[in-house]
């Protein structure tokens, strides 16, 4: 009876204790990431008060690296865009709106470089264009939308660049780009692409 006691605090004691080592790392994993996020100031000022050294990439408030949003209104006086600032840099979200309130675009940054999903919006509030950067260049796929929400292009790309099937389609569903981008060579029908071009949120043919 002792034996099996001694054996059973044992057991429960090697279960605590690991269960503790586990709750630690996930204290230390915690901590980690919270002392790494980048903290925006809470205050606002206007894009046309800040001042870009070009060199630097550093936009500045007073001669001082600005940390806080920066904003912009439309004639009407409803609100343009909408960045955050980091020590002059820009950081996390990034929106614009039309005059009539529809947000049009919404990205993130770190440090000047675009990151996370990039987002554009047609008027009427559907997707018009998808795709995920990492450190500032664009990785995987793209998705390119017309303003019905029949899709228009789905692109591949690495670092950037075309890589792997790219495919288009007119308004009416038919496919008139497919082609395969590998090691910098193209495979397919690319030459349907400058036959459409965008034009006012209008699907018109070239010349």
């Amino acid at each position: 009876m002792k034996s099996f006691t001694v054996i059973l605090f044992t057991t429960i004691c090697c279960f605590c204790c690991q269960d503790a080592s586990k709750n630690n790392t996930s204290d230390d994993f915690i901590k980690v990431h919270v002392e790494n996020v980048i903290t925006i100031k809470n205050k606002e000022v206007l894009k046309s008060d800040l001042s870009l050294n070009q060199l630097e990439g550093t936009w500045y408030y007073h001669n001082e690296p600005y940390n806080g949003y920066s904003v912009k209104f439309h004639g009407n006086d409803s609100l343009q865009e909408k960045l955050g600032f980091h020590n002059g840099k820009r950081q996390g979200v990034a929106k614009t709106w039309s005059e009539n309130g529809v947000l049009r675009i919404e990205a993130y940054y770190n440090q000047n470089r675009l990151t996370g999903v990039y987002k554009s919006f047609w008027e009427n509030g559907n997707v018009a264009l998808q795709v995920n950067y990492v450190n500032g260049k664009k990785q995987g796929e793209e998705g390119q939308w017309y303003s019905n929400g029949e899709r228009s292009k789905l692109l591949w790309l690495n670092d950037g660049l075309e890589q792997g099937i790219q495919k288009a389609w007119l308004p009416n569903g038919k496919l008139y780009v497919n082609y395969e981008a590998k090691n910098g060579r193209v495979f397919g029908m690319k030459r349907a692409t400058t036959c459409y071009k965008l034009e006012n949120e209008k699907v018109i043919r070239t010349k």
